[in-house]
């Protein structure tokens, strides 16, 4: 790290180590370390630079730091890089390497609020259509290039059907191994953020979907290694496919289905949860499949669906009930009435 000469330059970079190690001891995400090192290198270089001592700056010194981080930057990152900044010193307090958390009056930007993008149940069917479509083209045709193609096309289907039937993250769907997934119970074991087991559920096409890549299609793929990495998941050389990997093959899905740009692994995470709650499952259950902490966090879920909002107020306010109480009499005796006979 480098944070120039300013006050105490080697205790804060020290510091900072230190704070992320404990991080990733607590199972924090190389997203997150990388995310926090980023603010913090940038935090630290800035107080170097304008002769301020990062164990104590001045309300000033804060405000003309938000100032400068404020340029060019939106809110969301803006208010990123503040909760890094406040989680290193709660952490630097804790071990007595400052007297206080000098941010702990500082306001964080306010965040719009923004709703997770959701596909319809009908444009995840396209998407998990297209995966199979694929297998079909890429039948096997005798040669070891079309079994390889067959193989990732039936991982590809298995990757879909998981990531929604059991709303993965992509770092829990790339970390998944054969051990973790029981078939004939129709559960995966997920180790989710802070390294936090959960078990979520699985259906019966995304059993199928699995019991056939692991049947066929994953052993074609470890072949091509020289040792079996263990995950569930292999790419075209018999290696673990990570993140990228997967947000890559998705992405070619999604133009094969037609599907706007902006469908992602986490588009099917969001995607499971509206839909669970569309069907009517209680939020509380939703949240203990997601692996969310807070039931807060979940709760944005049923702000997405304007039709659940209007099932559940047609079902449980009393004018509503009255309302459609009677527009159903009006179509029974509509229904019912006897018509006249023409004469003539």
């Amino acid at each position: 790290m480098t944070s120039g000469s300013g006050p105490g330059a080697d205790k804060a970079a020290a510091a900072v180590e230190r704070f992320l190690q404990a991080l990733q001891a607590r199972g924090s995400s190389v997203h997150t370390l990388r995310s926090y090192r980023t603010g913090l290198e940038g935090y630290m270089a800035w107080l170097s630079a304008n002769g301020h001592d990062w164990r104590s700056p001045s309300r000033t010194a804060l405000r003309a730091f938000l100032a400068s981080l404020s340029e060019g930057r939106g809110r969301r990152t803006v208010a990123q890089r503040l909760a890094a900044l406040r989680s290193f010193y709660r952490y630097a307090t804790r071990e007595e390497l400052v007297a206080g958390n000098p941010l702990a009056a500082l306001p964080t930007p306010r965040q719009p609020r923004r709703l997770p993008a959701v596909l319809s149940v009908a444009e995840t069917e396209r998407l998990i259509e297209a995966a199979q479509e694929e297998g079909d083209v890429a039948a096997p045709e005798g040669t070891a290039r079309a079994a390889t193609e067959h193989a990732l096309a039936l991982r590809d289907v298995a990757i879909v059907e998981t990531a929604y039937a059991a709303g993965l993250r992509i770092g829990e769907l790339a970390a998944l191994t054969i051990g973790s997934v029981d078939l004939r119970r129709g559960e995966v074991r997920v180790t989710g953020k802070g390294r936090k087991e959960r078990i979520s559920l699985l259906g019966r096409p995304a059993r199928a979907a699995l019991q056939t890549y692991i049947d066929e299609g994953r052993p074609v793929l470890a072949r091509l290694a020289a040792t079996d990495p263990g995950v569930l998941l292999l790419n075209h050389r018999g290696a673990a496919l990570g993140a990228r990997g997967i947000r890559w093959r998705l992405d070619r899905l999604r133009v094969a289905a037609g599907l706007p740009e902006g469908v992602s692994p986490h588009t099917l995470r969001h995607s499971f949860a509206t839909h669970l709650l569309d069907g009517g499952a209680d939020l509380r259950v939703v949240q203990e499949l997601l692996g969310h902490e807070s039931l807060a966090t979940t709760q944005i879920y049923t702000h997405v669906s304007p039709a659940r909002l209007r099932a559940a107020y047609t079902a449980s306010h009393p004018r509503a009930r009255m309302e459609s109480a009677s527009a159903a009499a009006d179509a029974g005796t509509s229904s019912d009435s006897p018509t006249e006979e023409p004469r003539g």
